[in-house]
């Protein structure tokens, strides 16, 4: 399976092509249209969230509500582009009109956005071309992908869910919800207003969002993402590139804002003495191999266990902020207080469900390179035989 997005932040709509989903999959929009709801909420929000109300179209490789084999395409319309048509428009400028009076062109580079240095490598010398790209509002179309990925994962018996564990300092504890099982871990999640399992902190989270917000700050966080029922091999360990820790790892990172991740344990393993990290291994008739605890996270040698895969990432404050960071315009080569495009004071919920969904993705495609996916059925029973082999082996 592979995927690719495209479209600007302010532009007509964001598109996302997926080829190499298996046929016979069922498939709505609706199924898609329940995630994109969850990445826009979670409270901390900007106005962007209450402009734009993402719904997805299949346009596309689905028939009757299931997948053909074929690419299937989504799209997402943005409902600001009414207000923008002149200043994102497709066609070429008129003769007589100077690009550097093109409203809302933007030679102030804001710190901590990718303005400054994609504006270096691509040449533009309005750093519009660079933020509507560089935008997180590209996750929508991430979120949208990971959906249908979620829906084959569930085909084949693997459940995901994600939440947060810590924002602006105010960690959770996991002894509030480490017995919830993966349905009722979810449901406390969905109603909570900042995604976390944990109420008491959450009320703290929420305080501490407002705080931040009302002193024209940002705060950042930590999101885990939870993949259950995912058979034991998947990944391999004979190339580099192989890795499937190496491939979520590299997915968590591509997240906008993200600067860490870790798996399991995770740093804590520095502080420990090995006898305190790797997980025993035991067996039973109705289970086969397990560990007796699931220190790292599901994955040993780049390859899944059969435990629980548990990945985390840090998600770093938002960088555009009504306290404004100094910068330098690019035309004028003079100091500035930077510019407000719009801002999250804290997008750590909506985070969350991003990294849940990219998570998701690769697990999807990293099961079929491993087996045959023409049909889901097909696929299902491959699955089945092979979750009967290593129970037994």
């Amino acid at each position: 399976m592979r995927y690719f997005t495209a479209g600007e932040s302010h532009g007509p709509q964001l598109t996302a092509i997926i080829e190499g989903l298996p046929a016979q999959m069922p498939l709505t929009a609706e199924m898609i249209n329940k995630e994109l709801k969850r990445r826009q909420g979670g409270h901390g929000r900007g106005r962007r969230m209450q402009i734009e109300k993402d719904q997805v179209l299949i346009t596309s490789g689905v028939r009757h509500g299931k997948t053909l084999g074929s690419p299937v395409t989504l799209t997402v319309v943005n409902d600001d582009w009414k207000h923008w048509t002149g200043i994102m428009g497709i066609e070429p400028l008129a003769d007589d009109v100077n690009p550097e009076d093109i409203k809302r062109r933007i030679s102030r580079p804001r710190p901590g956005h990718a303005d400054l240095v994609g504006g270096m490598k691509y040449g533009h010398r309005d750093l519009r071309n660079v933020l509507e790209r560089s935008s997180a509002r590209e996750t929508t179309m991430r979120v949208a992908i990971g959906a249908v990925a979620k829906q084959f994962l569930r085909q084949i018996g693997i459940e995901t869910v994600s939440h947060v564990t810590e924002i602006g300092g105010i960690v959770t504890d996991p002894s509030s919800y480490e017995n919830l099982s993966m349905d009722e871990l979810r449901t406390v999640i969905e109603n909570d207003p900042v995604y976390c399992a944990d109420k008491d902190a959450s009320v703290r989270m929420v305080s501490a969002i407002d705080d931040i917000k009302g002193r024209g700050d940002t705060l950042g966080g930590v999101v885990e993402v939870i993949i259950d029922g995912c058979p034991p091999g998947i990944g391999s360990y004979v190339q580099f590139d192989r890795k499937l820790d190496g491939k979520l790892a590299g997915a968590m990172m591509s997240i906008n804002a993200f600067k860490g991740v870790e798996f399991g344990l995770g740093f804590k393993m520095a502080q420990k003495p090995g006898s305190e990290v790797h997980d025993e291994i035991t067996w039973s008739k109705d289970r086969g191999y397990f560990r007796k605890s699931n220190r790292l996270g599901g994955l040993e040698g780049g390859m899944t266990t059969g435990m629980p895969i548990v990945v985390r990432g840090v998600m770093k404050p938002i960088p555009t902020l009504y306290k404004p960071l100094e910068s330098v315009d690019i035309d004028t080569k003079e100091p500035f207080v930077a510019t407000i495009e719009r801002s999250d004071p804290c997008a750590v919920p909506a985070a969350s469900v991003v990294a849940e969904h990219v998570i998701a993705t690769e697990i999807a495609k990293a099961i079929m390179e491993e087996f045959r996916s023409d049909t889901i059925t097909g696929l299902q029973k491959e699955i089945e035989q092979y979750r009967q082999y290593v129970k037994e082996f």
